[in-house]
């Protein structure tokens, strides 16, 4: 890695430099990295660059958090299935998660939704609900894992996002699937192709044998299992199949875009 200069901020104390850099992590991240021995030599050695007048903790943060998805996307198994469980496990009652009041969780009409279909696919015609629920489904007893540390069992149905991805012949060369989704401020997440394709990975319509409640994300959420609960985004609108990284409502705040449980 070669020499490490350690210039710092003339003035700057470097302890209170590293809580307010730990500050800007997620929780489960900052938890983490307390417990390793936070120390403005970790974070000098993760990032390889000087802590100096012209380089922020912000941006140092930023490279560790881009350097911990490329850990986690090599470490990723496409093949490894997420633990299932018996329908005895379920939690009950399936809590609600969301970043405002479950009262003010999107109140979306069948009538006039329609999945967009964007980005490197053959076939770009949006997808009523009716014809969604006609494709082939499967279900899943996985558990759901919040980055806030809780996890609970729920039961999902339905089609396995990669037979989506074939069917309206997506280029599966890409980086990545994008969502948006009706939330308030906008919603959006990227999923990784990899994790797109893995076979648990699923554009849900039912959560207990039963249509999609609206607080769990009527009328199409995307359950993802082998990731962290923020990367299973709800109110689904569109999914667009690009090269390109558009960020993400909570990775632009500074969570790691991989984020696999």
């Amino acid at each position: 890695m070669g020499r490490i200069r350690k210039l710092l901020i003339p003035g700057v104390d470097k302890h209170l430099l590293i809580k307010d850099a730990t500050r800007l992590m997620p929780d489960l991240s900052r938890r983490r990295f307390i417990a390793s021995g936070a120390s403005l030599g970790a974070l000098t050695l993760l990032t390889g660059c000087d802590v100096s007048d012209s380089f922020s903790a912000e941006s140092m943060l930023k490279q560790i958090s881009k350097f911990n998805d490329g850990v986690q996307a090599a470490m990723f198994n496409p093949n490894a299935l997420a633990p299932t469980f018996p329908e005895s496990a379920i939690t009950r009652p399936f809590p609600f998660n969301g970043y405002y009041d479950q009262d003010d969780a999107p109140d979306i009409k069948a009538a006039d939704w329609k999945l967009e279909v964007r980005g490197l696919v053959e076939n770009k015609k949006s997808w009523t609900l009716e014809e969604l629920y006609k494709l082939p489904q499967v279900k899943q007893v996985t558990r759901h894992i919040c980055v806030e540390g809780w996890s609970a069992i729920g039961s999902w149905t339905g089609v396995p996002l990669r037979d989506f991805l074939k069917l309206i012949g997506a280029d599966t060369r890409a980086k990545y699937c994008w969502f948006q989704c009706a939330d308030y401020d906008g919603y959006n997440s990227p999923l990784d192709m990899a994790s797109a394709l893995h076979p648990q990975t699923q554009m849900s319509f039912k959560f207990a044998d039963e249509i999609l409640p609206r607080i769990y994300g009527y009328p199409m959420k995307i359950r993802v299992p082998t990731k962290l609960g923020f990367k299973n985004p709800k109110y689904v609108i569109s999914m667009e199949v690009t090269n390109d990284y558009k960020g993400g409502y909570w990775e632009d705040q500074g969570y790691n875009s991989f984020s696999g449980s």
